[in-house]
């Protein structure tokens, strides 16, 4: 593995050297990503897709120290999990989250972060076809995450595998992709956090979360904020009902809405422990 903060050097050195004469060269940002943080080798093969796909671990503190074994959390966007220097417009502070956490003894957890596609992330993410983005590719990612990474990760790592102890969260098309992959994958995984989810480049969604419900037992926390615009506003509320109308139980389901919050990592970053917590009790 190799350590995140070694990467950043790296890249702080590749501007540098492919800064244009005359020019200052791009300032790379500092890391900010703790020591349990990782880059998971180099990126695997994507099948279906051809592509490969950088993976970023996190590790909690006592890991190396121990003999225990640990809950598993799948999240979308490694970029912007665990460090300022790979965030696209800041990070979600999920290493600084889970430390602390584990320093209180409430929670411990392994997560394993897929990086976007970039240029691919409009379809990686959605599991339909999109008039304006393009032909779904969710399918083949999820089966990605399912077939590939998790039984990787699950022989290398001390994890729990098993459903109770695997969940998967993202944000944006990364919630949507999260809802999918709940629904899609219920003998995988019982716990989703589903935070601004656009479901408004997906509306074939809301029937097919209708034609399958998930097992009475699966968390599902929805998160949405009321400067996200009305549409997405609307959709999530929408999608509620429709897991409501499955006859998914109240208490496993949380639709939060907060009101003056906007689309952006600082957010989903200032939401996170709640979620786990509740997700993960």
């Amino acid at each position: 593995m190799r350590s995140i903060r070694s990467a950043a050097l790296l890249m702080s050195l590749a501007i540098l050297a492919t800064g244009s004469a005359g020019a200052a060269p791009a300032i790379a940002k500092p890391s900010t990503a703790l020591p349990g943080v990782s880059l998971l080798g180099e990126p695997i093969e994507m099948p279906g897709l051809q592509r490969k796909r950088q993976l970023r671990l996190y590790l909690p503190p006592g890991y190396a120290a121990s003999n225990k074994r640990y809950p598993v959390l799948y999240m979308h966007d490694g970029q912007n999990l665990f460090d300022n220097a790979t965030a696209y417009a800041g990070e979600w502070k999920v290493d600084e989250t889970l430390d602390a956490l584990a320093k209180e003894g409430k929670l411990e957890l392994i997560v394993v972060g897929i990086d976007n596609g970039g240029e691919k992330r409009m379809t990686e993410l959605n599991a339909w076809d999109n008039p304006q983005f393009g032909a779904g590719e969710n399918r083949a990612y999820t089966d990605f995450i399912v077939k590939t990474v998790k039984p990787m990760i699950d022989r290398q790592y001390r994890t729990l595998p098993d459903r109770a102890n695997t969940a998967i969260m993202g944000s944006s098309m990364g919630g949507l992709a999260s809802h999918y992959a709940l629904v899609q994958y219920p003998d995988v995984f019982s716990k989703a956090g589903v935070f601004s989810p656009a479901y408004w480049t997906a509306q074939p969604s809301f029937a097919f979360v209708a034609s399958k419900p998930t097992p009475k037992d699966a968390r599902v926390f929805m998160l949405m904020g009321g400067k996200e615009g009305p549409q997405m506003n609307a959709d999530v509320k929408r999608m509620a009902e429709v897991v409501r109308g499955t006859g998914h139980p109240a208490e496993n389901t949380v639709l939060k809405l907060v009101p003056q919050a906007e689309h952006n990592e600082a957010f989903w970053a200032g939401e996170l422990r709640e979620a786990l917590l509740w997700m993960f009790r």
